[in-house]
């Protein structure tokens, strides 16, 4: 039997707001020691935005995060999986779109987040990846 992305994803995502400040999403990046978060409107998913999106989008571009929203540096287009999907089918949407995290939602609302190093740590515990994933998720 194929295995199910809820079976590997990690629950419970952070999201913020759209007009939340870089400064500050950068913060709880740090704080809760994640490399995205989710960008949410209610209980609506508008965008998945990471930690190079900051920089790539606003602080190379000479933005103060400060006075930028992570709306401005959100990934344009989302690409979401169900909990429900299998393992194999997120790894081929993470490699058709070149991401490393995808949300996981469940009838439109966010219940999780998959990402690379999940893949990983379930597919090669003992590899490079797999080995720092599950170093860090422990922590």
């Amino acid at each position: 039997m194929a295995q199910q992305v809820r079976e590997i994803m990690t629950t419970a995502p952070v999201s913020v707001d759209p007009g939340t400040s870089v400064a500050e999403v950068a913060r709880r990046m740090r704080d809760e020691d994640i490399g995205a978060v989710l960008v949410a409107e209610g209980d609506k998913v508008r965008g998945l935005v990471t930690d190079r999106d900051l920089v790539v989008r606003v602080l190379c571009e000479g933005g103060d995060p400060d006075r930028h929203s992570v709306k401005e540096a959100c990934s344009p287009e989302l690409v979401s999986v169900s909990p429900d999907d299998e393992v194999d089918q997120v790894a081929r949407m993470m490699r058709e779109h070149s991401v490393r995290r995808v949300p996981v939602l469940e009838n439109g609302r966010a219940v999780g987040i998959v990402s690379l190093g999940d893949l990983a740590i379930e597919r090669d515990p003992e590899s490079a990846l797999g080995d720092i994933s599950s170093t860090k998720s422990n922590r």
